[in-house]
């Protein structure tokens, strides 16, 4: 799969795939989270350089993933391939971000939160304090 990409994977395309993958994982994308994440990628540093052209491409490539068999792991790996192990909870806490950006987090978002915390080895304590943050971010009178 990664062949058939124009250039491996930059950290931020990961960044913006685990994002998009947690949008997804419901087979719902609402407005809120894509809000969220065009908000995330305009205004973080980590994406101060990112091409937003490679957003689409990201997306067609989750979506593609997502359509065949064992695209969970292959996205997965090539998360783990081409993104640093520095910026593994970064990519946890932007997948909450995403995952409580409409108030509501399903069973989908859940389960794909789970496996991302396994997948990236996220410390539990760790984990527990990015969920509370994304939570009071998103939280409502």
């Amino acid at each position: 799969m990664q062949d058939q990409l124009p250039h491996p994977l930059s950290p931020q395309d990961c960044l913006v795939a685990v994002m998009i993958a947690v949008s997804a994982s419901d087979e719902d994308i609402r407005t809120a989270e894509l809000v969220t994440i065009e908000s995330l990628v305009n205004n973080l540093p980590i994406f101060a350089t990112y091409d937003l052209d490679r957003m689409r491409i990201m997306s067609q490539l989750v979506f593609d993933l997502f359509s065949v068999e064992d695209g969970l792991d292959a996205l997965f790996g090539l998360v783990r391939d081409n993104l640093p192990e520095r910026l593994f909870e970064t990519a946890y806490a932007l997948a909450c971000d995403v995952a409580a950006a409409d108030g509501a987090l399903t069973e989908g978002e859940l389960r794909l939160l789970e496996e991302i915390r396994f997948e990236l080895s996220i410390d539990r304590l760790h984990a527990a304090a990015i969920e509370r943050g994304a939570r009071a971010r998103h939280m409502t009178a």
